[in-house]
């Protein structure tokens, strides 16, 4: 895959880099979140909560965006997978969907060089073992309630979104990403709330502020900002690039578990955390040939602005 003509964007790295760490937290706000809502709830609601956001953001695009790839995409790539991995979530352990969701990259460009749009230099092989190796390290000593159908089903949520990560970046093409992703999560939306309503009817009310405020944050910052940005990046750079950015989240999930929750950290799990932003960090090293060429993007967060 060339990346010349995709690094020449500059914001689409810091775009990549938010929606990554971002997302991270929104492992610790969904387990706030689901003592009040059940998993198929969490999942209806985040996306119908969050669309009218992103809808918008990208009215100006929004009659471009009603058309039936984009609806049936965000049906299957967000909220089949959401409901597959809630459900696997509640099934197994964090560490062992931690180590599950580090083979996103990996599925992304498998299907990437099954399309024909060429395979990942062998260095970008070899970010990816880098990185998916420091996940496993970071997730060591995890915790327990680990079950074959539970790691079944994050890993077919995972299937299915690095499919979805390789399609994305052509139902984005010469489209508005925030309207793009708003059509997608009202058809995601569509799909998941049927489930929550044969599954356990209306949530009840909720008991505490926690549960709520954890939600909304989660329908914000953890959805409608991260997958608008991650749209958008998608739409200016190689899908397997930025399929490596997923492994942001579950690095940046463990530093909030260790911070906020006082999981279990030790020397394992830093030298796992150093081991995923090198393997990051070799996956975007360019061709030697294009080094030369190439200004060094702008990754600050100023970047986002232009």
């Amino acid at each position: 895959m060339h990346y010349g003509l995709a690094m020449q964007n500059r914001s689409a790295i810091p775009a990549l880099i938010v929606a990554g760490s971002l997302w991270g937290v929104t492992v610790a706000l969904s387990k706030l979140s689901l003592s009040w809502l059940d998993p198929s709830w969490l999942a209806a609601l985040r996306f119908l909560v969050a669309a009218p956001l992103l809808a918008v953001a990208g009215r100006s695009g929004l009659r471009d965006a009603l058309r039936p790839s984009v609806l049936v995409s965000g049906a299957l790539g967000f909220g089949v997978v959401l409901l597959l991995q809630n459900a696997g979530i509640n099934h197994t352990s964090v560490s062992h969907a931690a180590i599950i969701v580090g083979a996103v990259p990996v599925i992304v460009a498998v299907v990437t060089a099954g399309l024909g749009n060429g395979a990942p230099r062998p260095l970008v092989w070899l970010g990816y073992a880098v990185a998916l190796l420091g996940i496993v390290l970071v997730a060591k000593g995890g915790g327990g309630g680990a079950t074959v159908s539970g790691d079944m089903l994050v890993f077919a949520s995972v299937l299915l979104s690095g499919v979805f990560i390789a399609f994305q970046p052509t139902i984005l093409r010469g489209r508005d990403a925030a309207a793009v992703t708003a059509v997608q999560f009202a058809a995601a939306g569509t799909v998941a709330l049927p489930v929550a309503l044969v599954g356990g009817g209306l949530p009840h009310a909720p008991a505490a502020a926690g549960p709520v405020l954890a939600f909304i944050a989660l329908a914000v910052a953890g959805t409608a900002l991260p997958f608008w940005l991650f749209a958008y990046g998608q739409a200016r750079v190689a899908a397997e690039m930025a399929g490596a950015f997923v492994n942001l989240e579950p690095l940046v999930g463990a530093l909030v578990g260790w911070v906020a929750f006082s999981d279990p950290v030790g020397p394992w799990q830093i030298f796992g955390a150093v081991a995923v932003i090198a393997g990051l960090l070799i996956s975007l090293v360019p061709p030697a040939g294009e080094r030369a060429q190439r200004p060094i993007p702008d990754v600050t967060a100023a970047a986002l602005l232009d």
